[in-house]
């Protein structure tokens, strides 16, 4: 008889014990005193002649924090095992560096099937928040790993509702982006538990209306298929087939306000090619946007209602929310996209993410650089931690000309 096949097995890292020992570390490397007591002022702290507003809502989401957390216990836990990540457990480069630093080895996403097939049933692989395809769940499956699943809930919820799709016959429209971590462990789920589901995702909304010319008009299948590549759609994926019925799920760290543009135009193409009763059954949708980004997001648009010289957005530029806050900033006023406090090297220059030209660059503030009263607004995506919203604030203050003892002693007052 041959042996039973090699099955991943999740475990529980969550115990008091260790978990308070993971809080422990979790506060000392992300906490920010500074920046909760300029919370507890109403989020705005004025010195002299200059002012920081802090939106209402940024930084760790619960999802984020739950993440970092297994996987700061996964080190603890399995101290004298092999702990691999795959990719990076979300997109800030200050919370991966200090995993890095634990021990815990990331997998660059271009070699996870090839380290993958190494691993033994000795070795620990965490999850991260996005989650992951299930070709490579598979594959973790037949090493027999460890499995510490740190997926976000509203992830999960979306994979729930494009396994119904396919379950139902409806293609899976994503809206998202094709590359990204968190679509492509989506868009295998879309495949169904059979593998016969089909999905297409779309990005921009040049996108979508081409789709929908598509669904009206019909066109040329090859033509389609050159407009989109190879990772956003399913194998064999035929748009005279698989646009006939479809549903709507999105990337949960997408722009709200778009994602609802989005399912409007789709939702109207389908009426205007089948009619309403036919349309309305050859038509499905089902908001995914995640709590905590659309919060960000509101938040933000109430930060820009007051009096702003310029806004600072801080996270990592492969942060898909922080840079939907990014374009809504820009709508607005001066926005810089920064990596860390060390990107306002001076009160002259700031080194920022410009998310249309895809690189980083040099702008010159003349508010900043001016002597003239002057107000920041800062905020920050779900995956940057206080700390570098602390730094932040004490660079801005710092370029300003008032020191840290000087921000602590207004904020003791």
């Amino acid at each position: 008889m041959s042996a039973p096949a090699a099955t991943s097995r999740r475990v529980n890292v969550r115990t008091p014990e260790i978990m308070e020992r993971v809080q422990a570390q979790v506060e000392t490397h992300y906490r920010s005193q500074i920046v909760e007591k300029i919370r507890a002022r109403g989020s705005v702290l004025q010195i002299g002649s200059t002012t920081v507003r802090l939106a209402r809502d940024f930084g760790f989401c619960y999802g984020v924090e739950r993440a970092i957390d297994l996987a700061y216990a996964s080190r603890k836990v399995f101290a004298d095992r092999n702990v691999y990540l795959l990719g990076e457990i979300i997109h800030n480069q200050e919370v991966n560096r200090q995993l890095t630093e634990m021990g815990v080895v990331s997998i660059p996403i271009a070699e996870h099937e090839s380290t993958l097939a190494k691993l033994t049933q000795e070795d620990v692989v965490i999850v991260p928040a996005f989650g992951a395809e299930t070709r490579l769940m598979k594959l973790i499956a037949e090493r027999g790993c460890l499995v510490v699943d740190t997926t976000c809930g509203d992830v999960m919820s979306v994979w729930k509702r494009v396994r119904q799709y396919a379950k139902t016959g409806f293609t899976s429209i994503i809206h998202g982006k094709a590359t990204h971590e968190e679509t492509r462990a989506t868009s295998s789920r879309a495949m169904g538990d059979d593998g016969m589901g089909a999905y297409l995702v779309v990005l921009t909304l040049a996108d979508v209306d081409y789709v929908c010319d598509y669904i009206r008009h019909g066109g040329d299948k090859d033509a389609f298929l050159q407009r989109f590549p190879s990772t956003a759609h399913s194998v064999g994926f035929d748009p005279d087939i698989h646009l006939t019925r479809i549903g709507v799920a999105n990337q949960t760290t997408m722009l709200k306000s778009e994602t609802e543009e989005v399912q409007r135009r789709l939702k109207q193409a389908v009426l205007d090619r089948d009619g309403v009763d036919a349309g309305e059954k050859n038509f499905q949708v089902f908001d995914t946007i995640c709590g905590a980004t659309q919060e960000r997001q509101d938040s933000l648009f109430g930060l820009l209602q007051q009096p702003l010289d310029v806004l600072l957005v801080v996270g990592g530029y492969n942060s898909s929310n922080t840079t939907h806050l990014v374009e809504i900033g820009e709508q607005q006023l001066p926005t810089f996209f920064i990596r860390t406090a060390d990107c306002l090297t001076s009160l002259q220059q700031i080194v920022h993410f410009d998310i249309h030209r895809k690189t980083e660059t040099q702008s010159y503030s003349e508010k900043l650089a001016g002597t003239g009263p002057v107000t920041i607004g800062i905020t920050a995506g779900a995956s940057c931690p206080n700390n570098l919203i602390e730094d932040t604030v004490l660079r801005v203050f710092a370029l300003r000309g008032i020191d840290e003892s000087e921000v602590r002693a207004a904020l003791a007052g």
